[in-house]
């Protein structure tokens, strides 16, 4: 099984899947994005989908209104970690992250939405956040940093740099 976190990794999953004899799980707000239809796409609905006992993809939107995270329960030595693709960017200075909806052209999300983020993360339990790319890590305290780092989004973007 592979489960994408949005549009932007779809280029190679139809082929992926075939070497893997794998089915793709893709939440249905981005099927619009599926360029190339195959049968081993399965698109998902709701808020979230448990994929086994240890693993759940969670909608978030955000990025995209699909935007998908995975939660591995296991993670972190039975901590919980976040697999978040960029739906929640994990940045260069590792006790924060950012949100954003479109990275190239740095334009940020509307503080509504971040917030409504943050509720959905304020659910989920986990101390560890695994990024889009090599060595994006938050190591611990994931939840914490995540949650303040929404807060501080928020209120740069409502009320400015302070």
């Amino acid at each position: 099984m592979i489960a994408i976190s949005h549009p932007h990794y779809y280029t190679a999953m139809v082929e992926t899947a075939g070497r893997l004899d794998a089915r793709i799980l893709l939440h249905e707000a981005d099927r619009e994005w599926v360029q190339r239809p195959s049968a081993r796409i399965d698109f998902w609905s709701g808020d979230r989908l448990r994929v086994s006992d240890g693993l759940e993809l969670v909608h978030l939107g955000g990025h995209f209104a699909g935007g998908t995270v995975c939660l591995w329960r296991d993670g972190s030595d039975g901590r919980g970690a976040l697999l978040s693709g960029d739906i929640v960017q994990v940045v260069a200075d590792r006790d924060w992250v950012s949100f954003m909806w479109s990275y190239p052209n740095s334009i940020p999300l509307p503080p509504q939405e971040v917030e409504r983020m943050r509720a959905v993360l304020e659910t989920l339990d986990f101390d560890r956040v695994y990024g889009a790319w090599w060595d994006t890590v938050v190591p611990e305290d994931a939840k914490a940093k995540v949650l303040r780092s929404a807060d501080r989004y928020v209120d740069a973007v409502t009320n400015g740099r302070r």
